[in-house]
């Protein structure tokens, strides 16, 4: 069934809920807040499902709207999704449901306030991505910094104003460089020589072949650019990077968005802020910072980088006996296994915080992504992609995890728990579930993410294979020690002894987490198959000689190809 504006009404809903808040309800009804928030959370879910009827065949952008905006800058309202926007817009909206039932408890100041920004910041993310018009895009993706500030440092903990603050800086600054690539670019599509020399082909592997309404609107923004009107959409200018001459013009580009992503992502060494904003952070806050508004970097380099600029994208001389994509690779390199590291150091450290060892994980866990999408090849990038859902489900689960311990002790000092699994066996079980799912266990989504990821890593450099590897192995001892440290052994501290398991709320939110875990693991190939084409179109756009026939769910012709 095909609804009318669907991803208007998935991206807007939030933000009539709020209003509705504002409007219609007293400060003093918390508890009226709450139900109404969670209820609309789950509409809004609901609604989103609609969007899994993307027809995986064809293909590109559907669910296509397109108005005129601002018609003086060529601005146009234009929404749209491919296969990889469609799964980051759902999970979004599962973990906003989640985001809002687990802060029943957690949030006792100011609700109302608090879960009115939790609604306008799910309409700031989805428009990421559902956006067609990069002016659009940059206004939701600045918007975004604006909700998790506020939330970060109104309900976050002691130092949560140097943590909301630093966040914002280091965004913004990141936001602030990329506003020039933007510029640079609609300035770009102005050009009518480059316009000319766009190939039928290229729109048609950028558009989706036989998806009419995708191509129709990116003719109409070639129409444009031809007569020298300047276009931002966002299908254009990937189309337009197939044609633009590699040289400083594309590298200062391509750094200029890789910056504001980066800082997102968080790649290494430019994560520093992301221990800060995730300790200080409520539990829902640090769910959405993770699960979701680090994939806004890592989404941004799929759907900009790589396809805007593929030849400094695959660069490996622009430096003399080193070139961008080689800069790309060693950051991922080192942030996999320095997130590692750092991880280890807190289950180590007598005092350590499990939420520091879980922001710290998801350094380590972007690292992968990046890596498989610099793999440029199918598999790395399906990979990447897929890891992007996963750790969003994991990463999600473990901070939750984290914030139910939290209250009922009030702290995250490793060295305050043990024995939990003789008072607490539920919530041993689903910690024990995740646990092994950030370790990447067989049967669990994040395997098959990762495989694919370092199997894309080592087509294209075993070595690269082999760090990206490394860094699973410790990420794997880091949480298997956490798990001891927690769960094992007898309880010694008296605190821990009449700590009460997991109440009926907390499986309601935990419980959909381990099922798509699950899932995924068992069964992942509907998942690769929205994946697949939006992510070899990329491929194909980076390197057009590439043999795309071999896929993800044809490795053996993937394997060949490379060799």
């Amino acid at each position: 069934m095909k609804i009318p504006y669907l991803l208007s009404i998935v991206t807007w809903l939030p933000s009539v809920g709020a209003v509705i808040i504002l409007a219609l309800f007293k400060k003093e009804q918390s508890k009226l807040i709450k139900q109404f928030t969670t209820a609309w959370f789950g509409v809004t879910f609901i609604a989103s499902l609609f969007l899994c009827t993307y027809d995986r065949a064809a293909g590109g952008m559907q669910f296509i709207e397109d108005f005129r905006w601002i018609p003086v800058i060529g601005a146009r309202y234009q929404m749209g999704a491919d296969g990889v926007a469609v799964l980051l817009i759902v999970l979004t909206t599962l973990l906003g449901v989640i985001s809002a039932l687990s802060s029943w408890n957690y949030i006792q100041k100011r609700e109302k306030e608090y879960y009115v920004l939790l609604l306008l910041l799910q309409t700031a993310v989805v428009g990421v991505f559902a956006s067609m018009d990069l002016f659009l895009f940059y206004l939701f993706f600045e918007v975004s910094l604006v909700p998790m500030y506020f939330l970060i440092g109104i309900w976050g903990g002691e130092n949560r104003l140097y943590a909301a603050i630093k966040f914002f800086l280091y965004t913004l600054v990141g936001s602030v460089v990329m506003l020039l690539g933007v510029l640079k670019m609609y300035f770009l599509t102005q050009d009518t020589a480059l316009a000319a020399k766009i190939s039928a082909a290229t729109l048609s592997n950028i558009a989706g072949a036989g998806n009419g309404n995708s191509l129709a609107i990116l003719n109409t923004a070639v129409a444009a650019a031809k007569s020298g009107a300047g276009t931002f959409n966002i299908m254009y200018m990937q189309a337009l990077g197939s044609v633009m001459p590699m040289g400083t013009m594309q590298v200062l580009l391509f750094f200029a968005f890789a910056l504001g992503f980066a800082i997102k992502v968080p790649m290494w060494p430019f994560h520093t802020w992301l221990p800060d904003a995730h300790v200080e952070a409520p539990t829902a806050g640090s769910v959405i910072l993770a699960g979701i508004l680090l994939k806004l970097g890592t989404y941004g380099f799929f759907r900009f980088n790589l396809p805007m600029f593929p030849a400094a994208s695959a660069d490996e001389g622009y430096f003399g006996s080193f070139g961008v994509r080689s800069i790309m690779i060693v950051l991922a390199i080192i942030g996999i296994i320095y997130g590692a590291l750092a991880a280890m150091y807190f289950v180590v450290k007598k005092d350590g915080d499990v939420k520091k060892l879980v922001a710290y994980s998801s350094v380590s866990s972007m690292g992968i992504v990046m890596l498989g999408l610099f793999a440029l090849n199918p598999n790395g990038v399906n990979g990447a992609v897929l890891h992007m859902i996963n750790h969003g489900i994991y990463s999600g689960a473990l901070f939750l995890l984290v914030g139910i311990i939290y209250e009922r002790r009030h702290t995250r000092n490793v060295a305050e728990f043990g024995g939990l699994s003789h008072v607490m066996p539920g919530y041993a079980a689903v910690f024990m579930a995740m646990a092994m799912t950030a370790i990447g266990l067989p049967l669990l989504c994040v395997f098959i993410s990762e495989f694919l990821a370092l199997r894309g890593a080592f087509e294209a450099n075993p070595w690269w294979a082999g760090a990206g590897a490394l860094g699973i192995i410790l990420n794997a001892g880091y949480m298997l020690w956490l798990y001891q440290r927690m769960f094992f052994g007898n309880i010694e501290n008296p605190k821990n002894e009449d700590l009460q398991d997991l109440t009926g709320r907390e499986w309601a939110y935990m419980l959909p987490l381990v099922i798509a875990s699950l899932w995924i693991g068992v069964y992942p190939k509907p998942f690769i198959e929205f994946i697949q084409k939006p992510a070899n179109a990329v491929v194909k756009q980076v390197r057009p000689d590439y043999p795309i026939q071999g896929s993800a769910t044809e490795p053996r012709l993937t394997m060949n190809a490379e060799r």
